[in-house]
């Protein structure tokens, strides 16, 4: 570029920029974590599907930044036969929103959001990682 300047992205950040980030943040996780996440697949999608929208109750689709599907760690022991396998879903329009509003990096959130899901693949629940992410901060 002209004068060593890089040139300035005009659109919005695409559904490979959020999985690269996501694939970033896997790598920075504790090995063992990264250990048993081997068979979880890790998807990123617009917006969640009309079934997910349902089942969770959501007004809009923006209510939803992230979601696991699966059976956590604990249960794997009784897989039944066909059971499909565990993903996490990160929805990119939604994180990019958040993104505007709050003004934190995109890395951040995008990190914040899987490792929220990644909990929840370790049997979770969500109040168990609002006090874990309370204790942290104090």
């Amino acid at each position: 570029m002209p004068g060593g300047m890089s040139e300035r992205q005009t659109f919005p950040p695409s559904l490979a920029d959020i999985d690269a980030l996501a694939q970033a943040a896997v790598e920075r996780l504790p090995k063992q974590f990264r250990d048993f996440l081997g068979p979880v697949l890790l998807r990123v999608e617009d917006f969640p599907d009309a079934d997910v929208m349902a089942e969770m109750g959501l007004e809009t689709e923006f209510d939803i930044l992230g979601l696991y599907q699966g059976r956590h760690v604990g249960l794997k022991g009784d897989v039944p036969t066909g059971a499909l396998p565990d993903i996490i879903f990160l929805y990119r329009r939604p994180l990019l929103e958040e993104w505007c509003e709050t003004g934190e990096s995109l890395e951040a959130l995008v990190t914040h959001v899987l490792v929220h899901e990644v909990g929840h693949h370790f049997g979770l629940s969500d109040a168990d990682m609002e006090r874990i992410e309370a204790a942290a901060a104090d």
